[in-house]
């Protein structure tokens, strides 16, 4: 018995001392602030809690949104029994574990059991593989926390067995609600001082936060606690919410959804022709630390398989300018990375380049054919062969050019490239539709040539 009074005792004070974020973790759906996308009154996930009806489901979405928190409103509202693993810490064992005490509690008591497991994109395939057949057969109801698209990092049978519920962003308006709550509490926030917020410094620590509840909570907690009353009140001013939360939290994982998201959002701006939103997407990931290298070889990358042609200076430009951003190194080399960004957003565009594929794409399937004879090495099968004889040198010609049959027999009348008709390729395009004119023109005297022969 003393040792339950202790063991509350204990748990009293870890609960008072702990994070301010982890203190304000709302207990019921009321309490929760945001998300109403997945949980207004009389959608599915929200009668599915109230009425202690989860199924196994995966909560997807940034850090800060309320993943954990949904799963602990689940554990206080349901009668199953609750458990929790921490995919980064739990290993094949601990599932073993907690999966055998469910079949026990199962069996003894007809009590089903939910896992609640966080970062759960962190668990290996065999980690996975372990808990999946106990969420077929119904030993536990499997409930998933991750940042991660989970239809790219969870096992697909995973997924496919649970419901995906993505959360979003908070807004401000979220965000300023939750502040509003913490400042109200008396329990676990500070509606037992008297704080005053000014409404600068409130919208500065919105704003910095950038959708993060825990982020804002952190800041707010340390302009609280560090600051001193003046006649018995906190006085939140904006150079103390300045000094709480300097730094934009920018949502930018280099191995996961966001790094793909943004780096997507800003190929597609360049190829939109859009330099302002090419500037911010770059901007959000230098910002977040990304590899300005890993920047550069995609926007090298983008001056072909984009612009190629139809602006030929433009890999002239991302090669230099790469060149430039190695001999310079940070932070000046950032005048490299925007006057590439902004030189390829503002470029011609074409995707001309995409011809090379289409012939690859033909080499895969058709039948391997053999060059015309003409176009064959002579130095080596000249006399023996034939090889070479008959080719025809275009610098003797007019205009140094002289229609002749490039592709193998099979093939003729076959085109890949295609230019566009934007920048250098209007001249090109006009210039290959003369040569191949004048490649029709051969190709029909020569079949009269061959009619007038037979006959």
């Amino acid at each position: 018995m003393s040792s339950d009074l202790f063991e509350a005792a204990a748990s009293a004070r870890r609960a008072r001392s702990a994070p301010l974020a982890d203190r304000m973790r709302p207990q019921t759906l009321d309490q929760y602030v945001g998300q109403g996308h997945i949980l207004a009154p009389g959608s599915l996930l929200r009668r599915a809690v109230e009425a202690d009806r989860v199924t196994s489901l995966i909560l997807f979405g940034p850090p800060g949104t309320g993943k954990t928190t949904l799963a602990r409103i689940i554990a206080n509202t349901t009668r199953k029994h609750f458990a929790s693993l921490n995919a980064v810490l739990a290993g094949v064992k601990d599932i073993r574990e907690q999966v055998a005490a469910a079949q026990e509690r199962l069996r003894l008591h007809g009590q089903g059991t939910i896992l609640f497991v966080d970062e759960v994109h962190r668990f290996n395939k065999s980690q996975q593989d372990a808990l999946l057949p106990h969420v077929e057969n119904g030993t536990v109801t499997f409930v998933g926390a991750t940042t991660e698209n989970p239809y790219f990092e969870v096992n697909k049978a995973l997924v496919s067995r649970s419901r995906v519920f993505e959360l979003q962003t908070l807004t401000e308006d979220d965000l300023r609600a939750v502040v509003a709550q913490t400042l109200e509490d008396e329990t676990r926030g500070y509606g037992r001082l008297e704080v005053a917020l000014e409404d600068d410094a409130l919208d500065h620590l919105v704003s910095t936060a950038n959708g993060d509840a825990r982020s804002l909570l952190n800041a707010l907690e340390l302009a609280v606690e560090t600051t001193d009353l003046e006649g018995g009140v906190v006085q939140i001013t904006l150079p103390i919410a300045e000094e709480s939360i300097q730094r934009r939290a920018v949502l930018y994982d280099k191995d996961g959804d966001a790094h793909f998201d943004t780096i997507s959002a800003f190929i597609k701006s360049m190829r939109g022709s859009d330099p302002d939103a090419a500037l911010y997407w770059m901007a959000k990931m230098i910002y977040a630390g990304e590899d300005p290298r890993f920047v550069l070889r995609r926007m090298i990358i983008f001056a072909s398989e984009d612009i190629g042609l139809a602006d030929p200076n433009a890999i002239r430009q991302a090669v230099a300018c790469q060149q430039a951003f190695e001999f310079v190194g940070m932070p000046e080399g950032r005048y490299m990375l925007g006057q590439l960004c902004l030189y390829l957003s503002m470029a011609p565009k074409s995707n001309s380049t995409m011809a090379f594929f289409s012939a690859l794409a033909h080499v895969e399937k058709e039948r391997s054919e053999d060059p015309p004879n003409p176009l064959k090495d002579g130095s080596r099968d000249k006399k023996g062969l034939g090889h070479g004889v008959g080719y025809k040198y275009p610098h003797a010609y007019r205009d140094h050019y002289v229609p002749e049959q490039y592709l193998p027999s099979g093939m003729q009348g076959t085109y890949f490239y295609e230019p566009s008709d934007q920048g250098l390729e209007v001249k090109l395009r006009a210039r290959l539709e003369d040569l191949r004119a004048r490649d029709a023109e051969e190709s029909i005297e020569k079949r009269v040539q061959k009619y007038a022969s037979d006959e």
